[in-house]
């Protein structure tokens, strides 16, 4: 007799998604039109979906707080409200105002192919094909990685891309796509310094004879 037939289990390993160098990422913000750019560093810093960045209005956003609410989230994930750099806020008042009070043009798909457009000419301007393979989603992933690594906190980094399980935030971090241990170093001598050093990446160390030490890395 013949055993009832089964359809065979195929199990494709999942691979790590391709992660952009930093300077790749600020090469195309600098290199495309002022819409797209202000959307790829906004993306940059939040980590947000281009869905939720798309539905994004201008009362989202509290200028004065430099904070940003993320309120439709997509995929089941958490509202979250995350800070603005003072470089985001400059080039989302820098924007012209649309008449639908959203920050950019909400349909996904003109946004797509607006950035395609652009980062296909500047990969080629600048003979580097790795630009190719950035997309919207791609600064989730690189978010996610480098949040990480700068906080080593996994809540934090759950908080930020919204997710409501820590085990898709997990597949999300890259953890061994920074292996260098080199590091910037600051010192600070008052409040007003250590506070220019934290809201530019710097995490504090060890004080030393009255002076604070501060590290990021390279």
């Amino acid at each position: 007799m013949f055993s009832e037939w089964q359809k065979p289990k195929i199990v494709v390993p999942e691979k790590d998604p391709f992660l952009p160098q930093e300077e790749e990422v600020k090469q195309l913000i600098a290199g495309t039109g002022k819409r797209t750019s202000t959307l790829l560093q906004l993306l940059y810093e939040t980590g947000a979906r281009i869905g939720e960045a798309t539905s994004l209005q201008w009362t989202d956003i509290d200028f004065k707080t430099k904070q940003i609410r993320i309120n439709c989230p997509e995929k089941g994930s958490n509202s979250r409200t995350l800070r603005l750099s003072d470089t985001l806020i400059a080039m989302l008042n820098a924007l012209p105002k649309r008449e639908d009070n959203n920050l950019f043009n909400p349909r996904v798909r003109t946004m797509s192919s607006t950035f395609d457009r652009q980062r296909n000419r500047l990969a080629k301007q600048l003979q580097n094909p790795r630009l190719k393979q950035i997309h919207f989603h791609t600064l989730r992933h690189l978010k996610a990685t480098t949040e990480y690594y700068k906080t080593k906190d996994i809540l934090r980094v759950q908080y930020v891309l919204g997710h409501k399980d820590l085990r898709t935030t997990q597949r999300y971090v890259q953890y061994q796509a920074f292996k260098s241990e080199e590091y910037h170093c600051k010192t600070a001598k008052d409040i007003t310094e250590a506070t220019n050093l934290i809201e530019n990446g710097f995490e504090y160390i060890q004080e030393i004879d009255g002076i604070k030490l501060y590290r990021k890395r390279k």
